[in-house]
């Protein structure tokens, strides 16, 4: 028996390191890297705590594009603008695939438009796109729902009474509502206990992603499943959020009329009943779920952090948060910003391009795969294969940007004070699988902080020298730290 079992060992030894082999032999073509571990691959030499510094530090040693192991898959790193742009503008087709996202794999199973691929994606994309426009994304409309928002965010601010408070939430309500007036057609209340529910289950699952759990989840989600312990309470965040989400499908779908479609939903469940004799249609309720899903997450997170980071950064620099209101005061005065003002505030909207670029709130950007092996700077990249573009060293280039470590609004002017565009400004990534919410984002974010800025000036808890602008994580995302500040009424 102990030798049968020993026996089997060995053949068991012998099948997996002929396996072991071949897989790196497959991969010879691929970009250099460090050299994989059976099973963890490049774990050990990776910081889940300070992964972007792990992956810089391989990119010093093995060029603008590397390759490097998560379990036993290649994942190949792009670094840098020209590498990034050769890949997803130059040859957009073959890097539009969506890359690897296990935890959102695992509880969305590659339904909507952020995690899947093929006929799906591109059903889902357009159908995202088109309803979002029908509903005022990029015109009017959509505009004066901001506008209203502002007026009630405006209002939350004032409670304060020029006492110090945490904008997080406050912040994170205003941007949710403008999603969910175009998917629910309704604002809640800032109090509102669903609504409540509903940002924090969004706030916990972008911090769970973006601590060192996150990164172990992402590293071994083969096992981590079955594996009791914390990481699954970002299972349970995910199953909270799209049970909130149902129950709002649900309710449209008693209340719908097809002929006055009021919302995103009405409109998908319309479709739905169109092809309801289409066995493989593509509209149906999972596609659903998982399409609000993943409007609030692009929606949501992002463009909330952006303006929570952008105050810390006013707050540090007064000076600049002043030479803003001086703008708004000459071009606006006192009566509520418009989109169309952008064009007659440079500096604002340098000021805005300098918080997306300083900020950089997705250093690692969202993974892409190839579509079909490709050739590329001299490797051979296997079709689906993972790829990160990793937007950081993009945002942070120094051959594009002058110590980009320093914050500075006049990068992005010319001589003449006139807003100067700059090719590798890309917060939204780009090619076929850039943000689809870019537009929107925009909107938001020049008229919620002219507004506010319109209205107060942010004043910090502590001195302008004591406050650190460096990010609370530094893995897949960046997250500013926890701050106070008080809004002082300017009239």
């Amino acid at each position: 028996m102990l030798l049968a079992t020993a026996l089997l060992c060995v053949v068991l030894c012998l099948f997996w390191t002929i396996w072991w082999n071949g897989k790196l032999k497959a991969r010879q073509h691929l970009p250099p890297g460090p050299p994989p571990l059976p099973v963890v691959g490049n774990m050990l030499q990776l910081n889940s705590s300070e992964l972007l510094l792990s992956l810089k530090q391989l990119q010093k040693k093995y060029g603008p594009v590397f390759t490097v192991h998560f379990d036993s898959q290649p994942v190949v790193m792009l670094c840098g603008y020209d590498t990034v742009k050769e890949a997803l503008i130059d040859n957009k087709d073959a890097f539009s695939g969506r890359g690897r996202l296990p935890l959102y794999d695992y509880t969305l199973k590659g339904y909507g438009v952020t995690v899947s691929n093929g006929e799906r994606w591109k059903h889902m994309r357009r159908f995202a796109l088109t309803t979002l426009r029908n509903f005022g994304m990029g015109k009017r409309s959509i505009e004066e729902r901001i506008q209203e928002e502002a007026t009630f965010l405006v209002e939350e601010f004032r409670k304060n009474r020029g006492q110090m408070f945490d904008p997080t939430f406050i912040l994170g309500c205003a941007v949710s509502n403008i999603i969910c007036s175009i998917v629910f057609g309704k604002r809640f209340d800032y109090k509102d206990e669903h609504f409540l529910t509903l940002l924090k289950n969004i706030h916990r699952i972008h911090r769970y992603l973006n601590t060192g759990k996150g990164l172990i989840f992402y590293f071994f989600h083969r096992l981590m499943h079955f594996i009791p312990g914390a990481h699954q309470t970002g299972l349970q965040h995910f199953t909270d959020f799209r049970a909130f989400v149902q129950g709002q499908v649900d309710e449209s779908m008693r209340t719908l009329n097809p002929d006055s479609t009021r919302h995103f939903i009405d409109c998908f469940l319309v479709k739905m009943q169109q092809d309801k004799q289409n066995p493989a249609s593509e509209f149906h309720n999972e596609n659903l779920v998982v399409s609000v899903i993943n409007l609030f997450f692009a929606g949501t997170g992002t463009t909330s952090t952006t303006l929570r980071y952008g105050f810390l950064v006013l707050l540090k620099y007064p000076e600049i948060q002043e030479k803003v209101q001086d703008e708004i005061d000459r071009v606006i005065g006192d009566r509520c910003p418009s989109v169309e003002d952008r064009s007659k505030m440079p500096y604002t909207e340098a000021v805005i391009c300098e918080i997306q670029r300083f900020c950089d709130i997705v250093p690692t950007g969202v993974p892409r795969s190839t579509t079909k092996d490709v050739s590329f700077r001299g490797y051979t990249i296997p079709k689906g294969t993972d790829v990160f573009p990793l937007l950081t060293t993009v945002l942070k280039d120094p051959e594009q940007f002058y110590q980009p470590e320093v914050f500075s609004p006049d990068r992005f002017l010319d001589h003449n004070g006139t807003v100067k565009k700059h090719p590798a400004l890309m917060p939204f990534s780009a090619g076929r699988r850039m943000c689809p919410g870019e537009g929107l984002a925009q909107m938001e974010l020049f008229l919620f902080l002219t507004t506010l800025l319109q209205k107060f000036t942010m004043t910090p808890e502590v001195p302008r020298g004591k406050i650190d602008l460096s990010p609370e994580f530094s893995s897949t995302g960046h997250l500013p730290p926890s701050y106070k500040m008080s809004a002082v009424p300017r009239h």
